[in-house]
C-alpha cells in the first residue's frame, strides 16, 4: 500500500528521523540486466520473495543476474498476504539460507512483506516492483494484513529500501489494470495531504504538498496519453510519478502528510471478502470520492463537490472505479457497508486528520451517495438524516442496489 512513513520520535532527545527514500534508486530499459553487481554489493546469499503468480517472472528477469553474480539465492512466496503468519515463516526461510539479503519482486504485499522481513531479520532490502500499481517499492512502511486479505496495521520501517530497481520492461508486462491502480493511488497524495497538511509551517511538509500538488497534475494531464501509448516517454512519466514521486511525497512530509479518509476507506473494505477482487489503488480511488463527499456534506465544501466532479470525468476517462458497484459491491447490504465504515473510523484510524469529526454513519452516507446523489436510495438516506445522528445498528436486511 502506497502510505507515508510515520516520523519515530524519541522522547528522550525530541529528535525525529525520517526516512526519505532508497539509498539507490536505478530505473530505465534493461536495468535488471544490467544492475546485478548493484545487488550483489548488498550481499552474497539472496532470499528473494514474491508471490506465486509472481514467481515465473522473477525466474525470467530477476535469476539471471544473480546467477551471472554467482550469488547462493533461495526463493520464498508469501502467501497469501502480508500477514502475520506469512512473515513467521519467511523469518525462518532467512535463518534457513542464512541470507544477508532480501529481495522483494512483485507488487504491494509482497514488497510491504519483503521490507518487513528484512526489517524484522536487520538485513539490506532491493525492491523490483513489477508493475506500478503502488508506490510501495519506495517506503518506509509496511501493511499487515490477515490471512484472507483485511487490514491489520502498518509498521513503520527504520529506512526505505537499500536498491529501488525499476525496469520499464518489466513494469510494462503488467496489466494496463495495475497503471490505472496505481494512478488512483497516487492521486490520494494530493487529497490527502492538502487536508492532514495544507496549514502547517513546516519546510518539509511545505514541500511535500507542492509535490502532491505537482503529481496530481501529472497524472490528470497525461494518463490518458501513457495509457494510449505503453512504454512511450508519457507513460514511463506516469510510471515515474505513480512508483518515485509519490514516494518522495510520504518521505517529505512524513506522519503529518500521512493519509486521511481515501486511505481509511481502502483499510475498512478490505473487510469485506467481496471487495479483494479489486485492486489497492482502485478501493483508494473510490475513497477519495467519499472523502471529498464528506468535505461536501459535512462542511458545505462547494471545492470538494468541484473537485469530485472532476474526478469523476477523469475516472471514467482512464478506468478507475466510480461506483460500489465497480468494486464488486453491488450486491453488499448496508450491515457489510457499516461494517467497512466501522474499521474506517475505528479509534486510531487516519480518517481522524480530517478537520472536522466523522462517524461511521456520516461516513457510510458519505459512500451511498458519493457517485449518485440523484437516486432514490441515496436521496432517501439522506433526507431522513437517518445516518447522521443514529447510532443503533442498520437493519440486516437493507440491500443495497447501486444504481448504473
Amino acid at each position: 500500500m502506497s502510505t507515508p512513513t510515520s516520523d519515530p520520535v524519541t522522547p528522550t532527545s525530541g529528535y525525529r528521523s525520517l526516512a526519505v527514500a532508497p539509498r539507490q534508486v536505478i530505473r530505465g530499459v534493461d536495468v535488471l540486466a544490467n544492475c546485478g553487481g548493484a545487488i550483489a554489493a548488498l550481499g552474497k546469499q539472496p532470499l528473494v520473495i514474491s508471490g506465486e503468480q509472481t514467481q515465473e517472472t522473477a525466474q525470467a528477469w530477476l535469476h539471471p543476474a544473480l546467477e551471472q553474480q554467482h550469488l547462493c539465492l533461495s526463493t520464498a512466496v508469501y502467501s497469501p498476504n502480508c500477514s502475520e503468519s506469512s512473515l513467521q515463516v519467511l523469518r525462518q526461510a532467512v535463518c534457513d539460507h542464512q541470507a544477508d539479503l532480501v529481495i522483494g519482486i512483485g507488487g504491494g504485499k509482497a514488497l510491504d512483506t519483503a521490507k518487513l522481513v528484512a526489517h524484522q531479520c536487520k538485513l539490506p532490502v532491493v525492491t523490483v516492483p513489477t508493475s506500478a500499481a503502488t508506490c510501495a517499492a519506495w517506503t518506509a512502511l509496511s501493511n499487515v494484513y490477515s490471512q484472507v486479505g483485511a487490514f491489520h496495521y502498518d509498521v513503520s520501517l527504520s529506512s526505505c529500501p537499500d536498491l529501488l530497481l525499476l525496469d520499464y520492461g518489466l513494469v510494462q508486462t503488467a496489466p494496463q489494470r495495475m497503471l490505472v491502480a496505481g494512478i488512483g493511488d497516487a492521486l490520494a497524495k494530493w487529497y490527502e495531504a492538502s487536508v492532514s497538511s495544507a496549514t502547517s509551517e513546516q519546510t518539509l511538509i511545505i514541500a511535500a504538498v507542492q509535490q502532491a500538488r505537482v503529481l496530481r497534475d501529472i497524472l490528470l494531464q497525461k494518463s490518458a496519453a501513457a495509457l494510449e501509448q505503453p512504454g512511450s516517454s508519457a507513460w514511463q512519466e506516469v510510471v515515474d510519478a505513480t512508483v518515485l514521486l509519490a514516494g518522495v511525497i510520504g518521505g517529505l512530509g512524513g506522519a503529518q502528510c500521512r493519509t486521511v479518509a481515501a486511505h481509511a476507506v481502502h483499510n475498512g473494505l478490505t473487510h469485506l471478502p467481496v471487495s479483494h477482487s479489486s485492486l489497492h489503488g482502485e478501493k483508494v480511488a473510490y475513497g477519495i470520492l467519499v472523502q471529498l463527499r464528506l468535505e461536501e456534506m459535512l462542511q458545505n465544501s462547494n471545492l470538494a463537490a468541484t473537485a469530485r466532479q472532476q474526478l469523476l470525468k477523469f475516472y471514467a476517462e482512464i478506468g478507475l472505479p466510480t461506483t460500489l458497484g465497480d468494486l464488486g459491491l453491488a450486491t453488499a447490504t448496508l450491515e457489510d457497508l457499516e461494517t467497512a465504515a466501522k474499521v474506517a473510523c475505528a479509534q486510531n484510524s487516519d480518517i481522524h486528520r480530517l478537520p472536522f469529526k466523522v462517524d461511521p454513519y456520516q461516513l457510510l452516507a458519505a459512500m451511498v451517495s458519493t457517485t449518485a446523489p440523484g437516486s432514490t436510495w441515496s436521496n432517501n438516506l439522506i433526507a431522513s438524516q437517518e445516518l447522521w445522528s443514529r447510532q443503533d445498528t442498520i437493519t440486516q436486511s437493507a440491500s443495497l442496489q447501486v444504481p448504473e
